[in-house]
């Protein structure tokens, strides 16, 4: 049985993403080491204001928005989306919270990163989506961002100083551009087998699982996979 690796595209914005972290969370709790999920992002709420304008023009602008996300959290009762969401709080960008993401991720793999544990990422990732869909809270804002990351105990200093150096648009340039290579359609995406699988937008555990087997099953890591 060989190890699985599946990069991980989303945008922190995007509703699926959210209601997608249970599936994700349930491959990671039943497979474990043997699968290898990286998260990478990609841009689809880059700018929010024309996103929603050209996607919900004649269809009730930000309260159609609104509805639509009310909607899928009545069919999803696993996720808590805010009745004012996108209302009251509209996030001008997912770049920001990208950006700052980026850097907690690398300070996971930095030994000079005090207290920074190798969960950190993912925890704080989660946070942020929870804070923006349940708590209805502008993650777009720096001191949004930093609060949220400070009550999950994450060095703080260090996020900023990978932010000031560089090295985080650096890593979300390279996501960004990974994404476009790979021709990702939106979030979530899956990619799997080396760019040969990809798993687009709400799919199912068992849909996943399926990959997953039947990647396990290739005797070789250059054959096409049956699945």
């Amino acid at each position: 049985m060989g190890a699985v690796d599946i990069e991980h595209f989303s945008d922190i914005l995007c509703v699926w993403a959210y209601v997608s972290r249970v599936r994700i969370d349930a491959i990671k709790e039943k497979y474990g080491d043997v699968v290898h999920i990286k998260h990478r992002f990609c841009s689809v709420f880059g700018d929010t204001s024309t996103k929603i304008d050209m996607t919900w023009k004649g269809k009730g602008g930000y309260a159609g928005f609104n509805a639509h996300l009310r909607q899928v959290a009545g069919e999803f009762p696993h996720i808590e989306i805010h009745p004012d969401i996108w209302l009251n709080t509209r996030p001008s960008t997912s770049m920001s919270p990208h950006l700052f993401l980026k850097a907690v991720q690398l300070g996971e793999g930095d030994p000079t990163t005090r207290g920074q544990q190798p969960d950190t990422f993912d925890r704080v990732m989660w946070a942020f989506r929870r804070a923006f869909f349940k708590e209805c809270r502008d993650i777009s804002r720096l001191d949004v961002q930093r609060e949220i990351a400070a009550e999950l105990g994450v060095n703080i200093g260090a996020v900023e100083k990978c932010i000031q150096s560089g090295g985080a648009f650096a890593a979300l340039a390279t996501d960004y551009q990974e994404a476009e290579k790979m021709r990702i359609e939106g979030s979530p995406s899956l990619v799997l087998n080396q760019g040969r699988q990809k798993l687009y937008g709400n799919i199912g555990f068992w849909l996943i699982e399926a990959n997953v087997q039947g990647l396990m099953r290739t005797p070789a890591s250059d054959d096409a996979s049956w699945c």
